[in-house]
């Protein structure tokens, strides 16, 4: 049985084309990928993201535990913002991306990718558990069942939020939050973060309120060009902007360095897991890097799909996402290519069905928002 957010019901309402997705059943599209993917360039595109988990971390030494769980330096967060990170294996490898918001001194809330929710818990509870002389003070819970997380995003996401919440919406930078309520009445943590590279806000509310909220967000939002978006237009928004998705650029046998992540892991704070094999693997130098690519000619890269030199004769890599950009309307791809290949404007071909198709690397993000 595959499991269903407390939207399910919406997205059948709205026509939306059901897939299962980790697990989950939920909307790759409605309208259409590149329909909706432009909407949210232009206008606003409202996502189901309640596949996504969350963890509850509370107590005295909540913050000495997730500096110690992650790499960047949670002891930077002012109550009130949030945090791009990483978690790691202490061989260095990514368990997962995640955001941190810090809520109170000693409150936070872990978000983390859906398909790696039960492995990331498990994760931070063997953390907790080996070093547990470490934290006489700490609380852990899994309350991602309790979470509807709402997705807007878009350059007209702030207006039409701004008429279901009394909650100031332009103090909130990028990268913070606000704790308030929508339609008066409804808890909600209001966050200015997201995954397409277009002004928005994440917005957390009991799980049985996410109908009520989706629909409200609809009824104001549709006069202003809202529109529903699935998992395809979130895939394509994402690729536009270089963001890594877990299992495709990000793995358990990948290292942050080499991901580009290098400026979310602060090897000058306090030990934390993984920090000596990606400070070794820094000092021995590294063998690959995450690049983006544009094609020269006709063609879509794929998943999987290998990169080769210029000449086609030796193999330098591996395609971990591609697509034909809709904001582009050309076909652009990252993927993993020997370090010596990576400089921008490097020539290169990307083996396409046994035909190398030329190709470029070329500076990322491939899509910067107008305004």
């Amino acid at each position: 049985m595959l499991k269903r957010t407390s939207l399910f019901a919406e997205h059948q309402k709205l026509g939306g084309r059901l897939i299962d997705f980790g697990g989950w059943e939920l909307p790759v599209q409605y309208s259409g990928v590149i329909d909706e993917h432009l909407t949210c360039r232009t206008a606003a595109g409202l996502f189901d993201v309640s596949h996504m988990g969350e963890v509850e971390v509370e107590g005295r030494d909540s913050e000495n535990f997730l500096n110690f769980l992650v790499t960047n330096n949670v002891g930077k967060l002012s109550i009130g913002q949030a945090q791009y990170t990483a978690m790691c294996h202490e061989t260095g490898g990514i368990v997962d991306d995640l955001v941190i918001y810090r809520r109170a001194a000693d409150r936070f809330l872990v978000v983390v990718n859906a398909s790696n929710t039960d492995k990331d818990f498990e994760h931070i509870l063997s953390i907790q558990k080996k070093f547990q002389s470490k934290w006489n003070d700490l609380k852990l819970s899994n309350k991602s069942a309790r979470y509807t997380q709402i997705a807007i995003q878009g350059r007209l996401s702030a207006s039409i939020l701004g008429k279901l919440t009394s909650t100031p919406l332009n103090p909130i930078k990028t990268y913070w939050f606000s704790e308030g309520a929508v339609l008066d009445r409804i808890p909600a943590i209001l966050a200015r973060t997201g995954y397409t590279g277009e002004d928005g806000f994440e917005i957390y509310v009991p799980w049985e309120k996410g109908p009520e909220v989706w629909r409200a967000l609809m009824e104001v939002g549709a006069p202003l060009g809202l529109k529903p978006c699935g998992l395809g237009a979130r895939d394509t928004l994402r690729l536009e902007m270089k963001y890594p998705l877990y299992g495709n650029e990000l793995s358990d046998q990948t290292n942050p360095l080499i991901a580009g992540l290098g400026w979310v892991v602060k090897l000058d704070k306090d030990e934390f897991v993984g920090r000596s094999a990606i400070l070794q693997q820094k000092e021995n130098g590294l063998k690959v890097q995450l690049v983006g690519f544009k094609l020269l000619e006709r063609g879509i890269p794929r998943h999987g799909y290998e990169l080769f030199s210029e000449d086609g004769k030796h193999r330098i890599g591996e395609v971990t996402s591609g697509t034909q950009s809709p904001s582009l309307k050309q076909s652009v791809g990252i993927g993993y290519v020997d370090l010596s290949y990576g400089k921008v404007g490097t020539q290169i071909t990307v083996d396409i069905r046994g035909v190398k198709i030329p190709a470029e690397i070329v500076p990322t993000p491939f899509y910067k928002r107008p305004y």
